[in-house]
């Protein structure tokens, strides 16, 4: 967690104002205390004071308490399956199996088709932590011929994990392709494909939906794989080698019962583990041999997965287990990303790592049988102490699958591997890692007073239960299981033991000492001047290089982090020169990249360096060298006006540098400290090593090495998290250095100077030893002055919403609190706590360059029980010595803003200053006095002095009161009389009380002020509180609830500069200026801004539709090819103008990602800022000329919204705001937003306006002015109006699944106010993604009725009908909005047709009254289609057509334009709503935050007292249209011949064609059988008559089946039109065998070629660049088509031709001339004419014997012949035997 730079001395700062800050999203990258990038670590520039420091003694505290990792999240995993195609296998029936984890979905079977079409949609919910869901492994199969009694056979699969596709842009894969691969054998290629979408939304993420496009430009599978960016399509199996050498370290455990009974009887003593190693991977677990009771376990074995590469697994978990007959239980895990040991780049290399150790860490190394940290082990959540490291390697090769003797299986294998020498991993050197404790203090009460000691360790070194025996010398133990007794007499200090040299191996803990009373809350450790210390030597592979390039990294970012959060706070608290600042950081980046290069490279030929060591320093100098430039050639880029975007750059090389810096060999073991009580483990800390590491070079050294660090120890493992993981379990201060020993010289030189060394006094006492205590001999006494100001958006602790807040400061060992304010959650306490005699050790001038940190805590008061934690801060005073003057520039000390956290969360700021004054030899005489303000008084407590609190002006506050909203019940009972209070800096006003809520819940007084002193700088502001009193019987008042606007800055009145909007100008500006109209293309209209401005913006009339222009253009065109698809007006609809619209959405978001594209690749940042804008100006502009390039007929457009109007407009609250009330305690939730959904207790509309009193009098002289109303001018009536409301449903999309069966049945269901439609009986079957196509008609009145809430409920034949999801729409300030949201604009004015005009006011009506409302002068029309509003001028055209097509004169083409510009228009201007479609999200409130679908809809609303509007325009679903498709199939050529003829041997066909249209499988219909083809010609003449329903607009079929014999109605499918045609050949006894298909997608398929020799199998393979033809257009095509299957290396083939006839006829011809099928009346076909063959064989009999014996089947008779013969023999010898044994027997 880092934090701004402190502001260095204070100098440079003369008199600012402090700064505020809340939390940016600076650095997503953070790191948070456990390491690694997690989504709650946000920088946060603004706990100032605790930063830079100058004497650099003191390193940075983390202000964050709760580990973040391992706490359970929501996520869901939703998958589309859309279809398969070029699935390997001969007519296959396939399943499509969505498995993650253990959860697996089915889609339906498809019969006979290698290309099924599902488009189902599945849905996982998942609840754990972000780890263990990112690690899950999704996969994608496709089975064939499942069913209930049989498995099916796998044809192929593709995986991946769950992180992958969470970090995709936009957390998914939309409409891609995967590619699928056969497990079990890697030789074989490509499977097929399943195109899919996969998205994973965690809480609060929400999803974008792209836009459904069209299918075409999805059919390049290659293009669309589903593959994150920067992998290559082509990927290629690799195997992946693990070797695992041995382990060391291994905890003393056994978990089973009869182990330890066992040890008890027999007392053996041997090794009670029994380890091995399990590694998972993509889906895949391997695992070693056991080595039977080992705790220093070899096992030299490799574990082989074959996997592709690149994989799309990203982490390989490797998991060290104790094997036991009851269950094995995890000893320690460890995770290796594949992304930080490979690299993608053109110098990249493949994944390699070691032989290097890695370290585990998990539960603590106490045994008992139920481990409580057992997770820990399992890798969830941050490991509390070192467990074992464990001695691997990894390689990798990329197979050459072709190769013969590779091995097809991907089975993992395990293999021997031979040893590796000693020092592979490195030469072993002998550590030593120095702490001493300088303060401990916070220790929680809870603990009891029992003596408390603090115990640190490195691996195993420095614990008390494992001995570590020393490396290489006589196995003597370095701080084993030593006398207790004994230590307590040498020193008070634990576990010692002298070495051969004579000096000490370690001290590991700390003394036990009693602990003394701070506070209620709090106790501390008496040290005073005597700071204990440990020491531990430590053996391990000098690895320090690894580390060392590490925290140069770390070194450069954080420098570069600070600078930009410095960069964010100038520019937020908007302070003069943010580009300076930011110029700084990118020369301090370039200079640190350079830095980097120089000294990097040493150490080149260390012991142990890996192949991984070598790629990543050659990664890091060339990334770090790029940076450098980069940041080069940006400083010299960075203006004014460019800050932003180069600060979003800079972000990136951030985010870079911390990805660089993390080092996946580990060396050195992380520490760990530990505070024990009376033997039990309360709470730890865990120091990585690298921060504390020493090097000669400064650069090198580690951010805390040899400095002090303020470290708040933690509750362990799951209890850690949420509120009891936020209190401080102790606070030390401590210094720790770790290095090699022989640089021990300087190790205690960072230490606060002025102490003495106090040593053991035994043995020789060599001068080498360690100190085990110090003791301070100089003393500073301070007093310390805390000026608590106010706090505002704390943490609401009470069930009221509010919180009775108290501060509580500690500061070395004392403590003091604030007075507690009741109900509030903005505190002014205003109140200067003074601490007296502070004493601190060390020198004085080095605390006054880097005094000790102030920490701050706010708590809730209450009245029984313990005040509840609210949050916590830190601070750093400004020091003042004896000897220095109290004046400018650094004191008298400013107000600041500092960030409150509580937990991970921020909650809320607290505005304060801090100085630490010295006190001299002359006593408390020198201290500066303290002035109050004289007027208040308050007793004991003093209030914040003069100098330090904020100037203050009068201001005056007006408040709007308009009404309140949605209110609910409190403690019950209804609210009935309410009333609302404001309350600024003290002072406030009423509104007016509302008599009866239920009749009219508006105020009746509007507009009310009162004044107030708040400070001159706008950034100290205190909140504003808005609360609701229900004024109940008897005089009591119940807190319904409250709102606190943190910020009034929005709300500040500037008076407007009238020069600038030159409205009262005289000169004319023309806006909107027509071209003659001599030439009939289409007309660009020129938009011209004011004289000044260079800008001219092109905007489309595209009304030549409608005017005589667009018919003269028709017959202009005369025979174009593309006649038909002129419009003709009968046939448009509102459907032809929506989907236009969405074309144009898609056409347009394409753009915009094309252009943000290129905006990235455009790394070369010399480009010169103008072309930049250049270019983005011509990409804009290809959209708009693309549809014309294509031909396309001009359509009017309505505009679609991919997301709520209200996100476009600013949540209408131009001049009517809302404000949500919150009653209820604030969640303990991660997110805290998301559960204040559930606190909103009601709304209060209303607005504030405040200004410096004295207001200018020119407002106020303006015609008009009503002086009750103040600066709210012209705001309308809050009567109640009466509103016909008609809502426009068109359709939902992604709707999240309600049946078993996965899908929903839904219907629409509308609330507004007491009025309910639900529109049940029109339920839509079986449907994600339903189309309803309907308006409602609902009167309202507002204010009663002002949320309309529209759901979507699943219809249920038995039981309720469930919610899918709502959506609520504020209808009453859109009706009050001034962008006039009541009926949008449409584009073109028409009195009929489609596009037909639905306002009852006409645009001129509009206009009119729109100028009036502004006070405008105009409209004025004038004489050739010009029109004048206020100076601007527009010009238009002014005819209209009516039905009968003849021309009247009309101005609202004029008006109109006028409308569309509005926003142009000086003062009163602002963008009116167009004629529209938003798209809603649908929620859920069991499901807060989750996306449950979408819905595409508008409102219109029609006020009562105006005309009627006419009726609701007709958006009903287009029916589909009755086609036939006549398919005559004449001939075949060159079908495979697949039968040999049993008499002949001749190879022959029996062949026959089936054909069906895709989604029709059971109408599948087949020709006759043409016996016994020789050549694989084959003669039908066979019709096949297919019926369908077809949408035009969609380009599908639609089709309504029961899906089973169950089902209760027909569910309507709409699927691609496709036919299928195949060719079979018959067999009478067994299964007919397929020979090869071919898919014509009717809209788009390959032209027939004339005859069968120009018919070549490329038509099929590639049909990108064959001309296509569509049938609907062509009506009648005949030619022929290959027949193509895969063979047995899945390539096509060509396995037939087929010469076919396509007929296409709407439903009312085909009933005109009907036609038969086969060969059947009417029409029929002749009979084909075939050669007779099939009896052939009665005519040449001895040939067919001869053939039958000799050819066929010549080995079958001589097997035959030689059994009968043994048979005979054997019989004979039966029948005989008896006779001769009688013989023999009688001798005869």
């Amino acid at each position: 967690m880092k934090r701004s730079k402190h502001r260095g001395h204070k100098e440079e700062r003369n008199g600012d104002e402090p700064a505020i800050l809340e939390t940016e999203d600076l650095d997503r990258q953070g790191m948070f205390m456990g390491g690694g990038p997690h989504a709650d670590t946000i920088s946060l520039a603004s706990v100032t004071a605790v930063t830079t420091n100058v004497s650099n003694k003191r390193s940075k505290p983390d202000i964050k308490m709760e580990p973040s990792a391992g706490r359970p999240m929501d996520y869901q995993v939703s998958v589309t399956v859309i279809e398969a195609r070029q699935l390997v296998g001969l007519n296959m029936d396939p399943v499509v199996c969505v498995e993650i984890g253990d959860d697996k979905k089915y889609t339906s079977m498809k019969e006979s088709t290698n290309c099924p079409y599902y488009n189902e949609y599945f849905v996982f919910d998942f609840h754990v932590p972000p780890d263990v869901m990112f690690d899950k492994i999704l996969k994608l199969s496709v089975i064939h011929s499942k069913n209930l009694l049989r498995s099916g056979t796998l044809v192929g699969m593709f995986k991946l994990d769950v992180g992958t596709i969470y970090h995709q842009p936009e957390h998914q894969f939309y409409h891609k392709w995967a590619l699928l691969t056969d497990p079990d054998d890697i030789t074989a290629g490509c499977k097929g494909y399943v195109k899919c979408d996969i998205a994973v939304v965690g809480k609060g993420d929400n999803i974008k939906t792209p836009h459904k496009a069209n299918e075409s430009d999805e059919d390049d599978i290659e293009g669309n794989l589903l593959l994150p960016e920067g992998v290559p399509s082509e990927r290629q199996w690799a195997r992946y080698y693990l070797k695992i050498y041995r382990a060391e370290g291994l905890p003393k455990m056994n978990t089973s019962i009869m182990a330890n009974v066992k040890k008890a009887f027999i007392g053996e003593n041997k090794d009670l583990v029994d380890p091995y190693v399990q590694v998972q991977f993509a889906g895949q677990k391997g695992k070693t041999s056991i080595q039977k009771s080992s705790y220093e376990p070899i096992w030299n074995e490799q574990i082989v997965f074959t996997e592709m590469f690149p994989p799309l697994c990203k982490r390989m978990k490797l998991q060290l287990r104790d094997s036991d007959k009851v269950n094995d239980v995890a000893i320690g895990t460890h995770f290796l990303d594949l992304r930080k040991i490979a690299n993608d780049g053109e110098k990249g290399f493949l994944p390699t790592l070691g032989p290097a150790w890695v370290n585990m860490y998990g539960s603590t190394r106490h045994y008992t049988l139920m481990d409580e940290y057992q997770d820990l082990n399992e890798g969830l959540g941050e490991g509390v102490s070192f467990r074992a490291r464990l001695l691997i390697s990894l390689g990798m090769e990329i197979l050459d699958t072709s190769s013969p003797d590779i091995s097809s299986s991907t089975e993992v294998q395990v293999d021997g591997v031979p040893n590796i020498s000693e020092t592979a991993a490195g030469k072993v050197e002998e550590f030593f890692l120095f702490g001493s404790f300088l303060e401990a203090t916070m220790i929680d009460r809870k603990i009891g007073d029992k003596p408390i000691s603090f115990e640190v360790t490195i691996g195993n070194y420095g614990n008390e239960i494992d001995g570590v025996i020393k490396p290489k010398t006589k196995g003597k133990k370095a701080g084993g299981d030593s006398d207790e007794e004994e230590t307590e007499l040498i020193h008070n200090s634990s576990e010692e033991e002298m070495e051969d040299d004579g000096d000490l191996a370690s001290v590991a803990s700390t003394p036990p000492m009693k602990p003394v009373i701070t506070d209620r809350n709090y106790f501390h450790l008496p040290y005073f001047e005597r700071k204990p210390c440990i020491y531990i030597k430590s053996w391990w592979q000098d690895q320090r290089r690894r580390l060392y390039n590490a925290n140069i990294i770390d070194n450069i970012a954080d420098k570069l982090e600070d600078g930009l959060n410095d960069v964010q706070e100038i520019i937020k608290t908007e302070k003069a020169y943010p580009e300076r600042r930011l110029r700084g950081v990118l020369e301090e980046l370039s200079q640190g990249c350079s830095q980097f290069l120089s000294l990097a490279n040493k150490d080149q030929n260390q012991a142990g360096r890996t192949k991984l060591d070598r790629e990543r320093l050659k990664l890091c100098m060339s990334e770090l060298e790029s940076m450098g430039q980069q940041a080069k050639t940006m400083r010299s880029q960075v203006k004014k006006s460019t800050v932003r975007d180069k600060i979003k750059l800079a972000q990136n090389f951030l985010q870079k540098l911390r990805f660089l810096a993390d080092e996946p060999q580990h060396s050195v073991p992380d520490i760990f400290i530990w505070m024990i009580s009376n033997g039990k483990r309360i709470a730890y800390a865990r120091v990585p090593s690298k921060d504390i590491l020493y090097s000669n070079v400064d650069e090198e050294t580690g951010k805390d090495c040899g400095k002090v660090k303020t470290i708040f120890l933690r509750i362990p493992g799951k209890k850690g998290f949420g509120p009891a993981g936020w209190t401080v379990q102790a606070k030390t201060e401590i210094y720790l250095w770790l290095g090699l020993s022989k640089q021990r010289k300087d190790y205690l030189s960072g230490l606060p100077n002025g102490f003495e060394e106090n040593k053991l006094t035994k043995g020789p006492g060599l001068p080498s030893s360690p100190p085990i205590s110090l003791t301070y001999m100089m003393k500073q006494i301070f007093q310390l002055r805390v000026h608590m100001y106010q706090a505002r958006s704390l943490f609401a602790a009470d069930s009221t919403g509010l919180s009775d807040p108290f501060a509580r400061v500690f500061f070395s060992t004392q403590s003091q609190v604030t007075e507690v304010l009741a109900e509030t959650l903005c505190p002014t306490w205003d109140q200067l706590l003074v601490f007296e005699n502070v004493e601190l050790f060390g020198e004085a001038s080095e605390l006054r360059d880097d005094p000790p940190i102030i920490v701050i805590e706010v708590y809730d008061q209450d009245t029984v029980g313990k005040a509840e934690f609210m949050g916590r801060t830190f601070a750093k005073p400004i020091v003042k010595m004896a000897d220095e003057h109290y004046g400018p520039p650094r004191f008298p000390p400013q107000l600041e803003y500092y960030q409150i956290y509580r937990g991970n969360c921020t909650a809320g700021e607290m505005l304060a200053a801090f100085e630490l004054l010295q006190i001299g030899p002359h006593g408390k005489a020198d201290l500066p006095p303290i002035d109050g303000p004289t007027d208040m008084d308050r007793g004991p407590i003093l209030p914040v002095p003069l100098g330090i609190r904020p100037v203050l002006s009068k201001y005056r506050i007006e408040v709007l009161f308009w009404g309140l909203r949605d209110l609910k019940r409190v403690n019950l009972a209804q609210v009935d009389r309410p009333r609302v209070d404001i309350e600024c800096a003290g002072k406030g006003v009423q509104s007016a009380l509302i008599p009866n809520y239920k009749k009219n819940p508006n105020f009746s007084t509007l507009v009310k002020w009162f004044e107030v002193d708040l400070p001159e700088n706008e950034l100290l502001h205190p909140p504003l509180n808005i609360r609701v009193v229900d004024c109940r019987a008897f005089g009591r008042y119940t807190l319904v609830g409250s709102h606190a606007v943190t910020s009034l800055r929005k709300f500040i009145y500037r008076a407007s500069d009238k020069q600038a909007n030159n409205w009262s100008t005289t000169e004319e500006i023309v806006v909107v200026s027509m071209e003659p109209e001599t030439t009939f293309k289409k007309v660009d209209t020129v938009v011209k801004l004011d004289s000044g401005s260079e800008a001219v913006v092109k905007i489309e009339v595209s009304d030549d539709d409608k005017d005589g222009k667009g018919k003269k253009k028709k017959r202009k065109k005369g025979g174009d090819e593309n006649e038909e698809e002129e419009l003709d007006e009968s046939m448009l609809d509102w459907w032809s103008k929506y989907f236009a619209s969405i074309e144009t959405l898609t056409e347009h978001l394409k753009a915009q990602e094309a252009a943000l594209s290129d905006s990235e690749d455009r790394d070369d940042m010399d480009l010169a800022d103008g072309n930049k804008r250049g270019k983005g100006r011509k990409e804009k502009k290809k959209p708009v000329v693309d549809p014309f390039e294509k031909k396309k007929p001009k359509l009017d457009e309505l505009q679609v919204y991919p997301k709520e109007l209200e996100g476009e407009f600013d949540n209408f609250e131009d001049w009517l705001h809302t404000f949500n009330l919150y009653r209820g305690k604030s969640g303990d939730d991660d997110d805290q937003n998301v559960a204040d959904e559930d606190r909103v207790i009601g709304k209060f509309k209303g607005s504030l306006c405040m200004y410096k009193v004295p207001l200018l009098d020119d407002i106020t002289r303006e015609m008009g002015f009503d002086s009750n109303m103040g600066t709210f001018q012209n705001i309308p009536h809050n009567d109640p109006i009466n509103v016909l409301v008609r809502v426009y449903v068109i359709r939902a999309t992604d709707l999240h699944p309600a049946d078993i069966n996965g899908k929903a049945d839904p219907y629409i269901a509308i609330k507004l106010g007491k009025s309910e439609i639900k529109d049940k009986e029109n339920y839509i079957s079986k449907q994600l993604n339903p189309l309803f196509g309907k308006s409602f008609d609902i009167e309202a009145t507002f204010p009663m009725d002002s949320t309309l809430t529209v759901s979507i409920y699943d219809w249920d034949l038995v039981g309720t009908d469930d919610l899918i999801g709502e959506t609520k729409i504020d209808l009453e300030n859109r009706y009050y909005s001034k962008h006039r949201a009541t009926c949008g604009i449409a584009s073109n004015y028409a009195i009929h047709g489609y596009n037909v005009w639905r306002d009852p006011m006409k645009p001129t009506q509009i206009l009119a009254k729109a100028c009036k409302d502004g006070k405008m002068d105009g409209p004025h029309y004038g004489p050739g289609g010009r029109v004048k509003v206020a100076n601007r001028v527009f010009m238009a055209h002014t005819e209209i057509e009516d039905e009968n097509g003849l021309k009247k004169q009309t101005d609202e083409h004029l008006a109109l334009t006028v409308l569309k510009h509005w926003e142009e228009i000086p003062r009163v201007g602002c963008k009116l709503i167009p004629e529209h479609v938003e798209t809603r999200p649908l929620l859920h409130p069991d499901k807060p935050g989750i996306e449950q679908g979408r819905i595409e809809m508008w409102v219109d609303m029609f006020p009562k007292d105006m005309t009627a509007p006419g009726p609701a325009l007709d958006i009903s679903p287009r029916k589909p249209k009755k086609f036939e498709l006549r398919v005559i199939i004449w001939n075949t050529d060159e079908v495979v011949l697949e039968d040999d003829d049993i008499f002949t041997g001749e190879k022959s066909s029996d062949i026959f064609v089936r054909g069906w249209l895709k989604g029709q499988q059971e109408d599948k219909q087949d020709t006759d059988v043409h016996y016994h083809s020789i050549t694989g010609e084959g003669n039908f003449n066979w019709r096949f008559v297919y019926p369908f329903d077809y949408l035009m607009a969609e380009e599908k079929i639609v089709i309504s089946k029961k899906e089973s014999m169950f089902a209760w109605d027909e569910t309507e499918y709409k699927i691609p039109a496709r036919l299928n045609l195949q060719v079979w050949d018959a067999d009478h006894f067994s299964a007919d065998d397929f020979l090869g298909a071919i898919e014509l997608d009717l809209n788009r398929f390959p032209r027939g070629a004339k005859t069968a020799k120009q018919c070549t199998i490329e038509m099929v393979t590639n049909e990108a660049e064959i001309p296509t033809v569509s049938i609907f257009k062509q009506k009648r095509i005949k030619g022929w088509w290959p027949f193509v299957a895969r063979d047995e290396n899945d390539e096509f083939e060509l396995t037939g031709k087929v010469e076919a006839e396509l007929h296409l006829l709407t439903g009312e011809e085909a009933e005109k001339n009907p036609v038969g099928e086969g060969r059947n009346e009417p029409e029929p076909l002749e009979k084909p004419n075939r050669p007779d063959t099939s009896l052939l064989w009665f005519l040449t009999p001895f040939k067919a014997i001869k053939h039958l014996i000799c050819d066929q089947y010549k080995w079958l008779t001589i097997k035959i012949v030689t059994v009968l013969l043994l048979i005979a023999i054997l019989a004979i010898f039966l029948y005989s035997m008896p006779g001769y044994m009688v013989k023999k027997m009688l001798g005869a």
